[in-house]
Formats: C-alpha cells, structure tokens, sequence
C-alpha cells in the first residue's frame, strides 16, 4: 500500500501504525460522481478542519489525547476507473486487517466502500453492514458503469448476504429500490429505538459500519454532492451512534463530503467532529 502522508494530519493523530488500533486512510476519489463533484477534497478537509475541534468528547466523556490511533494520509491511485480504484482500496484494507488494524477510510465518493466491505468480508466471516444514507446506492449500473457511488450497495450484496445489510435513513431512490428495501426488510428509520431492534438480528456478527454524509439534512451539511432535503440533524446522529455496538465493529467509513460546496466550512467541521465521535466510540 502507498500513500501520501497528510499535510495536516488528524487531531492527536500519530503517523505510526499500532495493533488492534483505528487508522485512518483517505481515499481521494471522484471519478464517477455525476451531479456536483468535490468529493476528491474530502479527506484533506476532514483533517484540515479538525484543528479547530477540542480533542474531547463530551458525550463519550473520553479524549483522543488518551487514545493510540494513526493517520496513514491518502491512498495513491495510480488509476482512475474505479473499478481499479475499488481493487487499490481492497488490496489497501487487507494489508490493514492483516496487521490487526482497524480501517477508518475517509472518502471520497461511496463507491470506495464495495472494495473494502470485500476485504473486511475476507478477513471476518459473517460480517454484516450497516449503511447510514440518504440513497439506496442499489443500482446495478449507472453512467455506464457497475462500479459507480450509485452502485456501492449493490455490489456489497454480491458477498453479503441480503439479510446481513442493513439501510437506515434512506429517503431517496427508484421504485424498483424502494421494492426492494421494503420486500427485504432492510429499510430502517433513522432513529434510537427502530435501529436498536433492527441491529439484534446480526447477533455477535462482526460489522462494517459506512456513512454517506448526505444521510445529514443539507440545512445541516450543504457540502455534499447529492444532498437530498429531510434528513436528520447533529442530536439525531449521536442517538444512532449511541446504539451502535461498537465492540462489534471492524472497519468504517465515512464519505461523500464536498468541501467546496460549503465556502462556510461547516460541513468539513462536522465531519471531522463526526470521526473524533467514531475514534472515540471504539473499544
């Protein structure tokens, strides 16, 4: 795996790799983002706009000064059709988990997310998914291509079982999506009390959690490519983090943040605050 090392790194990030620690990984890519692109800019912004976080969190009561996790910068992509790019974040994340790390992948555009569900459904049989978004990402093509952000979840249900993946929040896609959300019993509120029951159906599974930021209101998180009206806000968010069972999870990430659509800087700030919360919920 080769990277290029952040210009800023993450708040209290260290360069170096630790056992059964988080590291954090940027995958800098946009290649098939089709309505407002800037997804690329993602990664750097996230660490850009944690300086001006406290390194605290008052909810968890717990202080990333008081944790060991690394930054590794960016993946360097030497390709840009993103079926390559979803192999180089594959063959990225194995070396990770054969290390006994714990991937953090920043994004970047969604479709990242198929190549390292494939390397955490190798490394941890039974795996299951949790998927935090506003779209259904179930397409089995888009801009002529399978491998397309709009895809990510189609792909994932190519090694994990239907039954293994949950969708919470999703309130955007075809009919033949919403179909299928509803006939599989996949489609969760995003709310305390329906993801709670709806996450014991994976029993002691391992789990990959993934986060599309537009799963935010753009009134709270404008900066995004896709932002779709009626999502949840910053108190909503947290409840959903406070029922993940984080003991449980194995890799995450977190995409689809568009800087420059949002000259105030606040949706990179809350993207960063929401990777201090994730750093700071695991074990």
């Amino acid at each position: 795996m080769t990277t290029t090392p952040p210009t800023v790194p993450f708040l209290e990030s260290s360069p170096d790799l630790t056992a059964t620690a988080p590291a954090l990984l940027g995958v800098p890519y946009e290649g098939t983002a089709c309505f407002r692109k800037g997804t690329a800019r993602g990664p750097d912004a996230i660490r850009d706009l944690s300086d001006g976080l406290e390194s605290y969190s008052p909810r968890l009561d717990r202080d990333l000064a008081d944790i060991s996790f690394a930054d590794l910068g960016n993946i360097m992509l030497s390709v840009d059709d993103p079926e390559s790019v979803t192999l180089h974040v594959r063959e990225a994340c194995h070396a990770l988990f054969r290390g006994q790390t714990i991937p953090i992948l920043l994004g970047g555009e969604h479709s990242l997310t198929a190549g390292a569900v494939a390397a955490a459904h190798a490394a941890h049989p039974g795996l299951a998914v949790l998927q935090l978004d506003a779209h259904a990402d179930l397409r089995q093509e888009w801009t002529a291509t399978k491998w397309s952000h709009a895809c990510a979840m189609r792909r994932v249900l190519e090694f994990i079982p239907s039954e293994r993946l949950l969708q919470c929040g999703v309130r955007s896609g075809t009919r033949e999506e919403f179909a299928e959300l509803r006939a599989t019993n996949r489609l969760v509120a995003p709310e305390r009390s329906p993801l709670t029951a709806a996450l014991q159906r994976f029993g002691e599974a391992p789990l990959y959690l993934t986060i599309d930021l537009d799963i935010f209101d753009p009134a709270v998180l404008p900066g995004t490519g896709a932002p779709e009206p009626g999502g949840i806000d910053w108190p909503s968010f947290e409840s959903l983090l406070a029922v993940i069972p984080w003991s449980r999870v194995v890799a995450c990430d977190l995409v689809e943040l568009a800087p420059g659509l949002d000259p105030t800087g606040c949706s990179s700030v809350l993207a960063a605050k929401a990777v201090r919360e994730i750093l700071l919920s695991l074990p």
